[in-house]
């Protein structure tokens, strides 16, 4: 949920700054004063995880959100009193009021949400948690009500919503995801770096002086980040070539690409269990399979983005991903291999659980060379459609003769497996 709340209010700041596109030196210091909150959030989560029972992590978590946005609001004050800093649509706009009033009621809904939870801390904490749990869906919970009541965000309201609809810019949205890798990344090399580093006395004791022999024993724990550092560069090169046929985002698309995130945000954690417990214990075969569930979650969000993406195609995709298009066939192997791959692992573990760790181990250092292979067996396997699944051939009129049949859908399918031009 840490996660997730922060993203909130990444996702805030994006829209915010949508409508300001020009900054001046007030403005600049509130912002920063509203990065400085952002930033203490995680702390405040991590008194709500150690102490559970105690209010004020909650308190200290939702005084910080209602100061942003309170922060924020002075920001949208501001723009809107010096009109140059806003962006064209409103600075022509007859309607300006109207705007700053709309994109104030957007902006306080989600300090209010803590403004109650803070209340609710007092009289039945447990309710705090799930308030601040729907602050996540607060868009999608807003656009179901509306959809009950049959009523619809008029068109000039557009610009500025939480609707799962609403156009998110997909730059910001490579930015952050690349920066999430980057930083699971980095926390793999840390680990490895503190924690597999033989201390010079036991070497000398030990091992007689030997550092070769002395680094043997970390065997497993390096096998362990080279195949973990694969899943997360392999994970990245797909959410970066998906990204790549995509035109435009939206925030429903943004949501699914933060579920990945986060259980990317658990490689770190599936590195560290796959390596702590015993061989052959049965930790190691529960972590082993959590590593495997983290996998599977992680690239199984990232299908459905592209699966939400078809969706509105016209909009979202470039044409040669479409349905038809000459590389829908090899996307849909691409995004598909890791969900698959780590669903096979995790049952396989469960028939031969005594070879957990070598099946676990294999999986991570096979997936690469499958990725190398991966057009080729796409290109197989539609040729072997090709072979398998032909049209039949139905008695020409000598009237007709001339005229050629038509192929349809087959002669369509049969293009997806053609190399690009």
């Amino acid at each position: 949920m840490t996660f997730m709340i922060v993203t909130v209010a990444w996702a805030a700041h994006i829209r915010l700054f949508q409508v300001i596109v020009r900054i001046d030196d007030c403005l600049a210091l509130l912002n920063l004063a509203c990065m400085m909150l952002i930033t203490f959030l995680p702390y405040t989560f991590s008194l709500m995880a150690t102490f559970p029972d105690n209010v004020l992590g909650i308190l200290l978590f939702c005084g910080c959100v209602m100061v942003m946005g309170v922060i924020q609001c002075l920001i949208v004050l501001y723009a809107f009193s010096r009109p140059f800093l806003l962006n064209e649509q409103i600075q022509i706009s007859e309607n300006q009021t109207f705007y700053k009033e709309h994109i104030l009621k957007v902006i306080m809904r989600v300090p209010l949400m803590c403004f109650i939870a803070s209340i609710f801390s007092f009289i039945f904490f447990q309710l705090s948690y799930v308030l601040l749990a729907i602050v996540i869906f607060l868009p999608y919970i807003s656009r179901s009500l509306k959809w009950c009541r049959n009523k619809e965000t008029p068109d000039s309201m557009m610009f500025y919503t939480y609707l799962p609809n609403e156009p998110l810019s997909k730059e910001r949205v490579e930015a952050f995801s690349d920066g999430v890798y980057a930083i699971v990344a980095t926390l793999l090399i840390l680990d490895i770096c503190e924690d597999n580093v033989p201390d010079p006395s036991v070497v000398q004791k030990q091992f007689g002086g030997s550092l070769v022999a002395a680094l043997q024993v970390y065997g497993p724990e390096f096998l362990a980040y080279f195949g973990s550092f694969a899943t997360v560069g392999l994970l990245w090169f797909v959410h970066h070539s998906l990204f790549l046929h995509v035109t435009k985002t939206t925030r429903f698309m943004g949501l699914l690409n933060t579920f990945s995130l986060a259980f990317v945000g658990g490689l770190p954690l599936a590195y560290q269990l796959t390596h702590e417990f015993p061989n052959n214990s049965r930790n190691e075969l529960e972590a082993i399979q959590i590593s495997c569930v983290i996998i599977f979650f992680a690239g199984i969000f990232q299908l459905a983005i592209w699966v939400v993406a078809l969706y509105n195609e016209q909009e979202t995709l470039h044409p040669y991903v479409r349905y038809g298009g000459r590389e829908h066939v090899f996307m849909l192997a691409k995004l598909g291999l890791y969900p698959c791959v780590a669903l096979g692992t995790f049952f396989l573990t469960c028939f031969l659980s005594k070879f957990s760790a070598p099946i676990f181990h294999l999986m991570e250092i096979t997936v690469p060379f499958a990725f190398l292979a991966l057009r080729l067996l796409v290109r197989a396997g539609l040729a072997l459609i090709r072979q398998t699944v032909r049209a039949p051939t139905l008695p020409v009129h000598p009237s007709s003769s001339s005229s050629p049949l038509p192929t349809g859908r087959l002669s369509q399918l049969l293009s997806w497996g053609r190399p690009a031009i």
